[in-house]
């Protein structure tokens, strides 16, 4: 991959319309995570979270769909490493501390489907087969197969979400990535151009976008009736040389690719989170690396939309007109 010591892999039901993204970085890399959602499912995150936790580092991290299911696929990927070797140091065999994080989706496709041992075998075959980022799949795949995004008004007025990813370099040489599961409550919009790109639909049957802000301000009080089953799941990784204490505010700024891409961003519906990784490679500013991650954090939120296949079930951003002109395929089924 563009990143040394850091290689992402997919393993994807297309069937069961779940699974899993595994970021490995066997060398260990410096991580820290935030975790401002509300509705978060997590393993092993309390050594990224906590400042004082002896363990610093991270030698893979686990995105997975499932919701609590999901966490399981942490284990295969920490047996896949302790045969190599790889891990904590305990002076009695090493330790590979491989964070996961999980999203819902067991309402798209099958609620049985859940990231198998052997989805999870084939993301790591996958991410120790990629040589460049150019390799990696977006869209439905991995942790975003079953991902969907605009559920204010409920699922059966979503659209389609997706695992994106966006590469940053300054001219020193700094890289900053993120790769971005979404699977968010609110709407997706393009921060270049403002442009709503996928979200909540006036009916099941419509491509019109209502934009979930403006029924949000408009919610008649007791008229609430929210679809819990959300979660964005972000992971910046990076060559600068950075401390645990540096990637925490890193993490910070991080988020304002979510406040930027999805409107409204962590609702209390979703358990949205950030983990940064570093392999500490390159000297850099943190507040330049906390700039390019919250860019590349909106990026790849936008590339996982648009890359986005609705498989048939939901539409997808590619089935929107260009320039946010929704079709009406009720409407369009009549025409002469």
């Amino acid at each position: 991959m563009d990143l040394p010591g850091f290689a992402i892999g997919h393993g994807s039901d297309l069937w069961g319309k779940t699974g899993v993204t595994v970021i490995l970085c066997p060398q260990g890399a410096v991580a820290c995570a935030e975790l401002r959602g509300s509705a978060t499912g997590t393993r092993q995150f309390d050594s990224l979270i906590s400042p004082n936790h002896v363990a610093s580092r991270a030698h893979a991290v686990v995105l997975a769909g499932g919701s609590g299911f999901g966490l399981d696929a942490a284990t295969p990927v920490v047996d896949h490493l302790a045969q190599r070797g790889i891990g904590f140091r305990t002076g009695v065999r090493p330790v590979p501390l491989v964070p996961t994080a999980i999203l819902f989706d067991l309402a798209f496709g099958s609620a049985e489907a859940v990231p198998t041992a052997a989805l999870v075998s084939e993301a790591i075959r996958t991410a120790e087969g990629m040589s460049t980022s150019s390799q990696l799949q977006r869209g439905s795949v991995g942790a975003g197969t079953g991902a969907t995004v605009g559920k204010v008004l409920g699922p059966e007025r979503a659209m389609k979400g997706g695992f994106g990813f966006a590469s940053l370099t300054t001219p020193t040489g700094v890289t900053v990535a993120a790769a971005v599961a979404v699977n968010a409550f609110g709407d997706v919009r393009d921060p270049g151009t403002n442009q709503l790109i996928a979200g909540c639909r006036l009916d099941p049957s419509s491509l019109e976008l209502v934009d979930a802000g403006r029924v949000l301000a408009a919610l008649q009080p007791g008229k609430e009736d929210p679809w819990e089953g959300n979660t964005t799941l972000a992971a910046v990784l990076t060559d600068a040389a950075l401390t645990k204490t540096e990637l925490s505010k890193v993490c910070q700024m991080a988020f304002g690719g979510f406040y930027r891409a999805l409107k409204p961003a962590l609702s209390l519906f979703d358990g949205d989170l950030v983990v940064a990784l570093s392999s500490a490679k390159k000297e850099a500013s943190v507040n330049q690396v906390g700039f390019l991650a919250e860019q590349a954090v909106a990026e790849a939120i936008v590339d996982g939309v648009r890359s986005a296949d609705g498989f048939g079930i939901l539409p997808a951003a590619r089935d929107l007109q260009p320039l946010g002109k929704p079709r009406n395929l009720e409407t369009e089924k009549q025409r002469p």
